[in-house]
């Protein structure tokens, strides 16, 4: 028998999905050692253009004081990428796409910097 599969939607604003509550869990070790200052989920809000928003997964303070926009995919969509490209070019912000390692690559993240 063929099984249907469904795309679950989009969370409603502040909820996280598995992949950015466990990144989450992983600022939060990086801010008990010291490497980050503050994180904050789905914090800022930045406009591309009219009608046209761009929101970072997590807004981070690294322990220098550089501000970050961290964003965790498991799959890029096209108009995410170009939204992330677009704010790099807008905005003094450092912006870094995170995706989660699969454990038998050894786990962790890894880091796309745009």
């Amino acid at each position: 028998m063929k099984k249907n599969f469904y795309a679950l939607g989009r969370l409603k604003t502040g909820q996280k999905n598995a992949t950015e509550a466990e990144y989450g869990n992983h600022l939060e070790q990086l801010k008990t050692a010291g490497e980050v200052l503050w994180y904050r989920f789905e914090g800022i809000k930045l406009r591309l253009a009219d009608n046209t928003f761009y929101t970072p997964d997590y807004f981070v303070m690294a322990s220098d004081g550089q501000l970050e926009a961290h964003e965790v995919k498991g799959l890029w969509q096209d108009d995410a990428k170009v939204k992330i490209k677009v704010a790099s070019e807008m905005y003094p912000i450092r912006f870094i796409a995170m995706k989660k390692k699969a454990k038998k690559d050894g786990g962790g993240w890894l880091i796309e910097e745009f």
